[in-house]
């Protein structure tokens, strides 16, 4: 398998058909084998039972389900755990992020370990982009990162370093923080963003603000705790 798309699905049974039937062209055109795995985060409309239709249907989709909602960062560690793909990507269920963006993404990756999408023309309110340049100026002080819209769903990765991240609640926003830390080479490509259809959003503006403040300050910790250290020689058998 070479390519595996994890989307996380909570209560979207609105936009799942639209999402799949704008998927398939674009994985089927860039000459890859591929899966999609859907993983529903304790939905409470019809989202599961479109997946298990959909799988029925379509070889190429897959679906996890969790017993109650357990967020955002659970379902990718679940997908990224299920994918068989040695290539990752993820975005969003809610259609805001464009699947005809994929190829843009596999194009830049070349020798590099990820890449992130940058949303170009963002399509959300005023006090969510606001928030979200505020959380960047913080985060670029406490961890001195240049990743530019870590919020960017739709991203880019080789499966084997994602393996090796211990992740914890919330930790989503900051894979390529974590990667980086593990030494992975990561770029940065403008890619669409469309308003919300279908819906509205999972994380109202406090969620967005002091949640991911209180989570910027466990990978601070983890950066200045991890251990670093070269063997100089050894000896023995």
């Amino acid at each position: 398998m070479d390519l595996s798309v994890v989307i996380p699905v909570y209560n979207e049974e609105e936009s799942l058909p639209v999402l799949l039937d704008a998927l398939r062209p674009v994985l089927e055109g860039t000459g890859r084998s591929f899966e999609v795995i859907l993983v529903d985060d304790g939905s409470a409309d019809r989202s599961w039972p479109l997946i298990v239709e959909r799988s029925r249907r379509d070889p190429w989709v897959r679906g996890l389900r969790f017993e109650r909602n357990r967020g955002q960062t659970a379902a990718f560690d679940a997908g990224f755990q299920a994918a068989r793909g040695d290539l990752v990507v993820t975005l969003d269920a809610d259609l805001q992020n464009d699947p005809a963006d994929i190829p843009r993404l596999l194009e830049a990756l070349d020798g590099n370990d990820a890449v992130c999408g940058i949303r170009a023309r963002r399509q959300d309110t005023l006090v969510k982009r606001f928030s979200s340049r505020f959380a960047r100026f913080v985060r670029s002080l406490v961890t001195g990162d240049d990743i530019v819209d870590i919020g960017c769903s739709l991203k880019l990765f080789r499966r084997e370093p994602l393996l090796r991240l211990k992740l914890f609640t919330g930790l989503h926003r900051f894979f390529p923080v974590l990667l980086a830390m593990e030494g992975a080479k990561i770029v940065q490509v403008p890619v669409n963003h469309r308003p919300r259809k279908f819906g509205e959003s999972k994380y109202p503006t406090w969620k967005r603000i002091v949640r991911p403040l209180m989570d910027l300050f466990a990978v601070k910790w983890m950066m200045r705790r991890r251990l670093d250290y070269r063997v100089k020689e050894t000896t023995g058998c």
